[in-house]
């Protein structure tokens, strides 16, 4: 029987590099000083040798765990899908593993706590929680022993650290969109704060650009996208809409689904928006007028401002709102009216 080839050691990549066992520890750990040309020759003589850090070793030498929690509303959707992979690969380049936990999107407050429960008693070093519907009181409990940064959504509670897309200036500047079309009766199918603490702020965010700018708005609440349906027949029972605008390209889609059924032309007869411009939905194909999320720039902040609240640093922006883009599809054109 032939016996399995023996994995390299750091002590076979020292001696493949020309340097000393301490050298490649320090660069495998990335911790203390090193000359670029000597990390240089390190890696290259882990890559030809086939190295692999082994990660449990190096979390009993240092007593860490080098695991990040992260809970996930729903990674089955879109947006928490892409923003869970760009989490675990910008993790992954800072020497991290990634522990998940997720949602059903149906999850009670009560669930979605127990879940980072349970992350917190898999020792975890720290925690992003991705949920828009989590309360801020029921994460501070959390932030106050774990490092904690929360991702994706609207937050600005002084104990907690955030990264999210600005939902002001994105229902604002599709508003303004639709506004600049002509468009002056608009359908927003808004979601309460209570359901979700970002499409609640993006519709409130609509809603009062639209008032703002002299538009008449018809309100429609729409936090489950089952329902579209009934919001189409609300819409169709007001003549004068001549646009409704979605809280989600979900939402959206549902809603375009059902006006088709009704023999309603979009944008001949109706616009329509949508709201996050991530995966599937993002296609041209469908050619959703949205507004874009930089979900990967927002997976990858929120892990490099975890790990500098790991190293003891308090992140340059607390609370980081980036901007998004507005792209603009065939779902929206002039009032024909």
């Amino acid at each position: 029987m032939t016996d399995r080839p023996r994995s390299p050691t750091i002590i076979d990549v020292a001696r493949h590099a020309g340097v000393s066992k301490s050298v490649v520890s320090r660069v495998v750990s990335g911790r203390g000083s090193v000359g670029e040309e000597t990390r240089q020759r390190v890696v290259r003589a882990a890559q030809e040798l086939g190295y692999v850090v082994n990660a449990s070793a190096r979390a009993m030498v240092a007593h860490r765990t080098y695991t990040l929690g992260a809970f996930v509303r729903d990674a089955a959707t879109p947006f928490y899908g892409h923003l869970l992979t760009a989490m675990q690969e910008r993790a992954a380049g800072h020497g991290y593993r990634v522990v998940t936990a997720t949602g059903s999107g149906r999850f009670e407050v009560s669930d979605e706590y127990r879940a980072l429960e349970t992350l917190a008693m898999l020792r975890v070093e720290a925690l992003i929680v991705c949920s828009g519907l989590l309360p801020s009181e029921r994460i501070l409990p959390f932030a106050e022993r774990l490092p904690t940064v929360v991702a994706g959504r609207p937050e600005t509670h002084p104990s907690i650290t955030s990264v999210y897309c600005d939902e002001d200036e994105g229902g604002a500047a599709l508003a303004d969109h639709l506004l600049g079309l002509g468009h002056r009766e608009v359908a927003v199918v808004t979601v309460s704060m209570r359901d979700s603490v970002t499409l609640g702020p993006r519709t409130a965010a609509m809603v009062r650009r639209l008032h703002e700018r002299g538009a008449r708005v018809l309100e429609i609440p729409g936090a489950h996208r089952e329902t579209a349906g009934a919001w189409a027949t609300e819409v169709l029972g007001h003549p004068g809409i001549t646009a409704v605008m979605a809280p989600s390209d979900r939402h959206a889609v549902a809603l375009l689904e059902q006006l088709r059924l009704r023999g309603v032309d979009v944008p001949g007869d109706l616009s329509v928006t949508g709201y996050d411009g991530i995966g599937d939905l993002a296609t041209p194909l469908i050619g959703l007028t949205h507004w874009r999320q930089p979900i990967d720039v927002i997976g990858s902040r929120a892990v490099d401002a975890v790990v500098q609240l790991l190293d003891g640093e308090r992140p340059p922006d607390h609370h980081q709102a980036l901007a998004g883009t507005l792209v603009v599809g065939r779902t929206t054109g002039p009032p024909t009216g």
